[in-house]
């Protein structure tokens, strides 16, 4: 079931006033959205929904800080998204890119391609670590870069460079799956 927006903050009320239903129906409409977010930068499925559910227990614990501005979903999936970070911070996960090779494209262009979003977020799980972290909170997140090295603990240049290679580790997993389609499809 999807809910509204509307639907959400009627909810949400109910949760204010420590109402157990009313906190069970929230999670049961909202943990499939903030589990897929948890994958996004955590690749075990398991460690994930550890994650989301700190992440909601943060959620009730923190109520009072919503103020009703903005999205409520958005407001929880931002926490989803720094728990799973912090769990990487705890575990010391962070690694810190070098210097960028000569020649390192920054963009990423692929005509016709029939990729679904389940391969494609497959493939981003199979991304190192931070490279993961870093593209999840610039691309799909719509983190800055001086945002994302506050998160992460990194400089903004630092940010930038791990972008641009998990861009190009993305590249090439993307171009090594199009050349085996080809060679499936040729046979």
């Amino acid at each position: 079931m999807i809910a509204t927006e509307t639907t959400l903050k009627r909810i949400w009320e109910g949760c204010k006033q420590h109402n157990r239903k009313q906190q069970e129906l929230l999670y049961q409409l909202l943990a499939p959205r903030m589990l897929t977010a948890c994958l996004r930068y955590i690749a075990d499925r398991d460690e994930a929904q550890d994650v989301m559910q700190e992440g909601f227990i943060k959620v009730f614990s923190a109520m009072h800080k919503y103020r009703g501005e903005g999205s409520l979903e958005g407001w929880i999936r931002r926490i989803m998204v720094h728990s799973a970070i912090s769990r990487h911070r705890k575990q010391k996960l962070v690694v810190l890119a070098d210097e960028l090779p000569e020649g390192m494209h920054t963009q990423m262009t692929y005509n016709n391609n029939n990729l679904e979003a389940k391969d494609l977020l497959h493939l981003i799980q199979q991304l190192p670590d931070t490279y993961r972290n870093v593209f999840n909170l610039y691309a799909i997140e719509g983190y800055s870069h001086q945002e994302i090295g506050n998160v992460l603990g990194i400089s903004e240049l630092v940010s930038r460079t791990t972008l641009c290679r998990a861009r190009g580790v993305l590249k090439d997993k993307l171009s090594g799956l199009q050349a085996r389609e080809k060679h499936r499809l040729a046979s």
